[in-house]
């Protein structure tokens, strides 16, 4: 059944998703268009409720701040056109929240384009197509809108049958952390970490390496600052919070300024993807987690690609204070760093891949294991990736995973990420061997005599000789 409410002339627009890269450009597209709305309303995940972002006015809106609020189900009442960029799976969660508020849902995701009853529009292609819209209305992605702008008066003149298309998408295509961290890395290859040699060392020995951090004057963060300043160049720092920030979907890593003295605690408002234990809800919120042949494929029963389902770990993890490390690491050079890192759906992800492996590995290969991460871990922080021994390695850590399929549940709280289950078909746990009860003669408390003794045998012998050179 098609939409039947009126769409007022001056209309509530809220922008979810909004301090994101895309957000900001809805907002600035509202401003171009000087769209009549009589009032524009910024949403976005809580950890960004209360930031101040600039607006240019539009309709009845004047220039000036729009305070962040957090999106909730209740944050759509009075609203009529609700336009959405805040990923796949919030737009999923909050469809039903939109609609039976009589707002219209304009989404930017991936998560209705292929739904019959939901729209794909593109304006200058079949903007009739609004006309049967259920409250939700989809647009394709970047790519597709402007070539389909393009195919369209082709179409018309002659039918086009099949369309052949390679894409490349640019960073800013994941948002503004993809941004940021193209900033980083961009910075780090050309200030010449040696991990980044070492890959391109890999790749081609002779390819001549220009590390200008090593040969210009600019020795400080605060010299670079005002480097960039002078050249209209933007970064993502200023001087009064001169932290390196290097961010990419696992982590955040802050350096730098106050945090350079091990004895200051990070100040509170330092993290930018989670927060602090003590902010976090005071009830558990509990999830699980399905791996198969030890990888992470569904949160809560919801099967999501890499990307989508790392994310997603990272707002669960992140709302429940889990994941911030403070550490001081040993680098390479030989001193020592101290760094604050926000890792929450790497954290919550490990904490439940390590408990899935407590029941499926057996003693000997867990045991090595250990071993084996530890120096695993020294290599890839070391930039060493590209070499046989972590390819070994990684063979080694391929066919310990076989059998590690199952579903761990968890219980964050505070800052905690605690074990509330496991399972799996290939679990080693039997509890008719392990129970204090009758064990149906699978295992017999007589039987340890035999290893006793000949594990005790050297220490026997040895305790032998050492009562014989005392007489």
């Amino acid at each position: 059944m098609a939409w039947t409410k009126v769409m007022p002339a001056n209309p509530v627009v809220a922008v979810c998703g909004a301090t994101g890269a895309v957000g900001n450009e809805f907002l600035n597209v509202l401003h171009d268009l000087d769209f009549p709305a009589s009032k524009v309303i910024a949403l976005a995940s809580a950890r960004s409720a209360g930031k101040k972002l600039p607006f240019k006015g539009c309709g009845q809106v004047p220039a000036g701040e729009l305070t962040v609020q957090e999106m909730t189900p209740e944050s759509f009442e009075g609203v009529d056109i609700a336009l959405f960029s805040a990923g796949g799976s919030v737009s999923k969660a909050m469809r039903e929240a939109v609609v039976s508020h009589g707002a219209v849902m304009i989404d930017n995701s991936s998560a209705f384009r292929m739904d019959e009853d939901v729209p794909l529009v593109v304006p200058e292609v079949n903007p009739g197509d609004v006309s049967w819209h259920n409250g939700v209305i989809a647009n394709p992605n970047c790519s597709t809108i402007q070539m389909v702008v393009a195919l369209k008066p082709l179409y018309d003149l002659a039918r086009i049958t099949r369309v052949v298309v390679s894409t490349y998408q640019a960073a800013s295509g994941a948002g503004a952390p993809a941004m940021a961290e193209l900033y980083d890395q961009t910075r780090e290859f050309l200030d010449g970490k040696p991990e980044d040699e070492l890959t391109i060392k890999a790749f081609d020995p002779n390819m001549q390496i220009i590390a200008p951090w090593r040969i210009w004057d600019i020795k400080t963060r605060e010299e670079e600052i005002d480097y960039a300043e002078k050249r209209g160049i933007p970064v993502p720092v200023k001087k009064d919070r001169p932290y390196s920030m290097d961010r990419n979907i696992w982590h955040i890593s802050h350096e730098g300024a106050d945090l350079e003295d091990p004895w200051n605690e990070p100040p509170e408002d330092l993290l930018l993807t989670m927060v602090t234990p003590e902010k976090a809800p005071d009830q558990p919120e509990y999830v699980t987690v399905d791996f198969e042949q030890g990888v992470p494929v569904a949160i809560n029963g919801e099967k999501l690609d890499a990307v989508d389902l790392l994310t997603k770990a990272n707002e669960i993890a992140g709302r429940n204070g889990v994941g911030c490390a403070d550490l001081v690491e040993n680098r390479l050079v030989g001193m020592k760093s101290r760094g604050v890192y926000e890792t929450p759906g790497g954290t919550m992800l490990y904490a439940a891949h390590g408990i899935l492996e407590s029941i499926t590995l057996d003693r000997a290969t867990s045991h090595y294991k250990e071993l084996v991460a530890s120096k695993f871990a020294e290599l890839v922080y070391d930039g060493m990736w590209y070499t046989p021994l972590r390819e070994a390695l990684s063979a080694f850590v391929d066919s310990t995973q076989q059998a590690v399929n199952g579903t761990v549940k968890l219980k964050l709280y505070k800052g905690n990420c605690i074990n509330a289950g496991v399972k799996s078909p290939n679990s080693l746990y039997m509890e008719e061997i392990a129970t204090f009860g009758d064990s149906h003669d699978l295992y017999s408390h007589k039987d340890s005599a035999g290893f006793i003794n000949l594990l005790g045998l050297p220490l026997k012998v040895k305790a032998m000789v050492d009562q014989k050179n005392k007489k």
